[in-house]
């Protein structure tokens, strides 16, 4: 009866975990589950709600508070100067995101966006600051893009002008900000044009460090005129060959959202910890970014140092400071390609908090790899198609019911209904429990098969009469012993289970 017993206790722990928002693909996952060691999560949506609203912006050489009123009572800058103009111009046009249909009186907040999360966001921003961006958009007709990609990190649209006697087209792009300032030449600072001298990239990259370290997510926009003589009409642009210019453009400005991160996320971080769990965070954010949200949910707790922050304090050069002083690190995705495994390793090993971003999805597979070299059991959560590999390859893949595509569902063991990290975790205490479990039923199982067995090794032996027969011993353990056996799976957790 030991088989139909384990089965049935795996089916009923699985069951009682899709009520939990956890739906386990296959029964053996569930136990795997429980031994866990290491979990390597993405942020977006899965340690933070996936809600983004636009929360500063950085243009004329200034740090701006976005306003979210709905009625832009609160508005701290000009919406006629020229820097907002320009940059309200890239959001609505290089932006895919589209608002749903028949919502017109419902608040441009609360309405419901087709499209990408950051996307959905600077649409909103700029529908209420500048109205109708459907109509806006029609008035500039798209006439070739570049979308966006987890490799370049940029997306590009061109345009048809509104004004009827200019007949030039109009180039957009936004992206990770570095992406972009390294493809601008010049800066569009109060209505002028000016070099993008030293000074400027100094402002910029302090901007971009003041927004990125409140756990913002920044993005970067530019634009360039192309001049009518080498585009004419009709020009024939071409995405795959890219016959127009992607160097030497005009630098306008920066927008940073927040993305709050779930409530639940901080209590079941610090479960993880105590439960002897190491937590990972893989992000394709700037490093200050992703380092600030790392703290705001615990998986660099209060306290933990850097190295970067080690030599900030004593105020020396960071080649000073002996790597394993820190006891967070914060890894690029830049250093993460140059890294040898045997240095992987050494990180992964000395360092109990990490943060690894500006990651592709391929360097997860590298992470995941180095993880399971050092003897860890991991858990990955994925939600897009190019996470499927390291999906595949860990022990227990999580896929995202809602924001997840079908491929990374198909190759995931478990899928998470709600999308949130603490269902990991419920998960993980699922499958400890059921192990503990197991182990009750087993033991009680095997107590009952010792007495059966005896009588047939005395028959085998000894020549003794059979007093069992097999049909008898089948009634025994399926008829009597499976019932006490299974319900051993509904004893409630010890308290030091995690």
């Amino acid at each position: 009866g030991l088989l139909a017993t384990v089965t049935v206790c795996l089916t009923l722990t699985a069951k009682r975990m899709a009520s939990k928002n956890c739906l386990v693909k296959n029964l053996e996952a569930v136990e795997t589950l429980g031994s866990t060691s290491t979990i390597c999560s993405d942020k977006t949506g899965t340690l933070t709600q996936n809600r983004m609203t636009v929360a500063h912006m950085w243009f004329d050489n200034q740090i701006i508070e976005a306003d979210t009123t709905e009625d832009q009572s609160g508005a701290q800058y000009d919406k006629n100067s020229p820097g907002w103009r320009a940059l309200s111009r890239i959001a609505a046009l290089c932006n895919r995101a589209e608002f749903k249909a028949n919502q017109d009186g419902i608040p441009i907040l609360k309405r419901e966006v087709n499209g990408d999360a950051s996307e959905a966001a600077l649409l909103k921003c700029v529908e209420l600051a500048m109205g109708d961006v459907t109509k806006y958009r029609q008035r500039h007709k798209k006439v070739c893009e570049i979308p966006f990609n987890s490799t370049n990190k940029y997306q590009i649209s061109i345009h048809e002008t509104e004004d009827a006697s200019d007949n030039s087209y109009l180039l957009v792009m936004k992206g990770a900000p570095e992406r972009i300032l390294e493809r601008c030449s010049t800066i569009f600072i109060s209505g002028k044009e000016v070099e993008l001298d030293d000074a400027l990239k100094e402002a910029f990259q302090s901007a971009y460090v003041e927004l990125g370290g409140l756990g913002e997510r920044v993005l970067g926009f530019c634009d360039y005129k192309l001049p009518e003589d080498k585009y004419p009409t009709n020009y024939p642009f071409d995405a795959e060959n890219q016959n127009f210019p992607l160097e030497g453009l005009r630098f306008v400005g920066l927008m940073s959202m927040i993305d709050p991160p779930r409530a639940a996320v901080p209590d079941a971080v610090s479960k993880c910890r105590s439960a002897g769990i190491k937590v990972i965070m893989v992000t394709g954010d700037h490093p200050i970014t992703a380092k600030a949200i790392a703290k705001s949910v615990g998986i660099i707790s209060e306290g933990s140092e850097t190295r970067e922050d080690i030599a900030q304090r004593l105020n020396v050069p960071i080649e000073e400071v002996d790597p394993a002083e820190g006891k967070a690190c914060v890894v690029h995705g830049q250093e993460l390609r140059d890294l040898s495994s045997d240095e992987l390793d050494s990180i992964l090993r000395n360092h109990p908090e990490i943060v690894f971003a500006r990651t592709s999805p391929q360097q997860k597979l590298i992470i995941v790899e180095g993880c399971q070299r050092l003897g860890a059991i991991v858990a990955v959560t994925g939600d897009g198609v190019n996470d499927s590999p390291a999906l595949k390859r860990v022990d227990i893949g999580v896929a995202m019911g809602i924001a997840g595509s079908d491929v990374s569902k198909q190759a995931a063991d478990m899928i998470l209904l709600d999308d949130n990290f603490a269902s990991i975790v419920t998960g993980v205490e699922e499958g400890r429990l059921i192990f503990d479990n197991l182990k009750k039923s087993i033991a009680y199982t095997l107590t009952s098969n010792i007495p059966e067995i005896s009588p047939f090794l005395l028959f085998i032996l000894a020549d003794v009469p059979l007093p069992l027969g097999t049909v008898t011993i089948l009634c025994i353990d399926l008829g009597t012993d499976m019932v006490p056996a299974i319900s051993l799976a509904y004893e409630e957790a010890e308290s030091d289970i995690m």
